[in-house]
C-alpha cells in the first residue's frame, strides 16, 4: 500500500504550507469572471517590474543555455556597493524564503527555540519545525499590532537560537525602533541571533530614523538581515532575495545552499533594478499616495486601519474576514484574509490610483 510508504517524521506532517494569494487566472477560471481582476493580495509592485531590470535581460537571452554564476558575482558586487558591506557578507537565494530555509538548516537543532511575533510570516515557524526546534509565539500589541518587544525579550531563554522580527512587519505593516532592536539584542543568550526581515525596507529607506540591520552587522552585533527584490523592485517572478551577516555566518549558511540556486535572468534583472532610481522614486510615491487614498476611503466608510510603513495596509471591516474576502473575490478583487489571526481584518496591497478606487468601491458594496 502506498499509504504505508508515506510514514514520515512529524517534522513534515506538522508543517503548515504557505498559502500564496490567489492567482488572477485561477480566480477568473473558478468564478467565470470575464472582465479585469485586480490582485491586491501578495504585495507586488502595481507598476510592474523595474524597466532597467527588464532591459538588462535582453543582452543575456542568447546565454540562457548556460548555467548561471553560482556565486552571483555581478549581483554580489552591486549589492555590496549599494549597502556598503563587504561582498562576503552576502548570501543570495531563490527569494529571501530560501535564505530563511538556510537559517533553519544551518543554525537550528532539535531542542532549540525561535521567538517570533504572532501573527507573522509562516516560514519562520516552518524553518524551526523542519529542524525539530520549538516556535515561541508572542502576540502583537492589540491596538497598534506591533511587536511586543518587552514580551519578546522576556520570552527569550538559553534555548533561544533565533529571534525573527519582520521590520516593517508582515502582515500588519508596523515597525520597531532602534531602541527596540537594542532591547532584543541585550536579551539574547550567547548562541542566539536577531534576524531582521527587511523585505519592505525600501519603502522606508529615506527615513533616517528607521533601524537597518546593516548598522548592527557592521558593528559586529549578532544580527542577520534579510532582503528581497520581489517588492519595490517589481521582480517577484524572478525570485531573488538575499541575506546580510558577518562573513563567518554567511560561510555557514552557504554549506546547505543548492548550487545555481539563483537563476541567471534573476541575477541580471536584480543587479540592474538595484540602481533604477527613477523607478524606485516613482514606486515610493505611488505607494505613499496610495496609502493616503485608501485611508481617506476607510475614513469615509467609518473603518479603522493599522498604520503602515510597507506597501500594504490592514483594515478592520468589522465583519468576518473570510466572508469579506469571498465577497470581494466575486467582484474581481483579490485581497488577503487571515481569519484565524485577524478575524475581521483584510490585508490590502497598495495598487495604482485606479485599482485603489475600484477596491474602495467594491469594499463599500460588500459592507452594505
Amino acid at each position: 500500500m502506498i499509504s504505508e510508504r508515506l510514514l514520515v517524521s512529524d517534522r513534515i506532517s506538522r508543517l503548515i504550507p504557505y498559502q500564496p494569494g490567489k492567482p488572477i487566472d485561477e480566480v477568473k477560471r473558478e468564478l467565470g469572471i470575464m472582465g479585469e481582476v485586480i490582485k491586491l493580495a501578495s504585495n507586488e509592485n502595481p507598476l510592474g517590474p523595474s524597466p532597467k531590470g527588464i532591459a538588462a535581460l535582453q543582452a543575456i537571452l542568447p546565454t540562457l543555455a548556460l548555467y548561471p554564476d553560482g556565486a552571483c558575482h555581478a549581483l554580489r558586487q552591486a549589492v555590496s556597493e549599494k549597502l556598503a558591506v563587504s561582498p562576503d557578507s552576502l548570501i543570495f537565494g531563490n527569494g529571501s524564503d530560501e535564505v530563511i530555509h538556510m537559517l533553519g538548516l544551518s543554525l537550528l537543532e532539535e531542542g532549540d527555540e525561535i521567538v517570533v511575533g504572532d501573527p507573522t510570516f509562516v516560514l519562520y515557524e516552518a524553518a524551526a519545525t523542519l529542524a525539530g526546534a520549538k516556535t515561541v509565539k508572542v502576540p502583537l500589541t492589540p491596538l497598534e499590532m506591533k511587536h511586543d518587544v518587552a514580551a519578546m525579550a522576556a520570552a527569550i531563554t538559553p534555548k533561544t537560537r533565533l529571534v525573527f522580527v519582520a521590520n516593517p512587519h508582515n502582515p500588519t505593516g508596523s515597525v520597531i525602533s532602534r531602541a527596540d532592536v537594542e532591547t532584543l539584542l541585550a536579551a539574547l543568550p550567547p548562541r542566539a541571533f536577531l534576524v531582521l526581515d527587511e523585505a519592505y525596507i525600501e519603502y522606508v529607506e529615506d527615513d533616517p530614523e528607521f533601524p537597518r540591520s546593516t548598522e548592527w552587522i557592521k558593528a559586529g552585533a549578532p544580527v542577520i538581515g534579510l532582503r528581497t527584490f520581489s517588492k519595490l523592485y517589481g521582480l517577484a517572478g524572478f525570485r531573488v532575495g538575499y541575506g546580510v551577516a558577518a562573513p563567518e555566518v554567511i560561510c555557514l549558511l552557504n554549506q546547505p545552499r543548492s548550487p545555481f540556486n539563483v537563476n541567471l535572468a534573476g541575477q541580471v534583472a536584480a543587479a540592474a533594478a538595484l540602481y533604477d532610481d527613477d523607478f524606485i522614486a516613482q514606486s515610493r510615491k505611488n505607494n505613499d499616495d496610495g496609502i493616503a487614498q485608501l485611508i481617506a476611503g476607510f475614513e469615509k466608510l467609518g473603518l479603522s486601519w493599522v498604520p503602515t510603513r510597507a506597501n500594504f495596509i490592514v483594515v478592520n471591516t468589522g465583519k468576518p474576514a473570510k466572508a469579506m474576502f469571498d465577497a470581494l473575490l466575486k467582484r474581481g478583487i483579490i485581497v488577503r484574509a487571515f481569519p484565524k489571526d485577524l478575524p475581521t481584518h483584510l490585508r490590502v496591497t497598495i495598487g495604482t490610483p485606479e485599482q485603489n478606487a475600484r477596491f474602495l468601491e467594491a469594499l463599500e458594496a460588500c459592507l452594505t
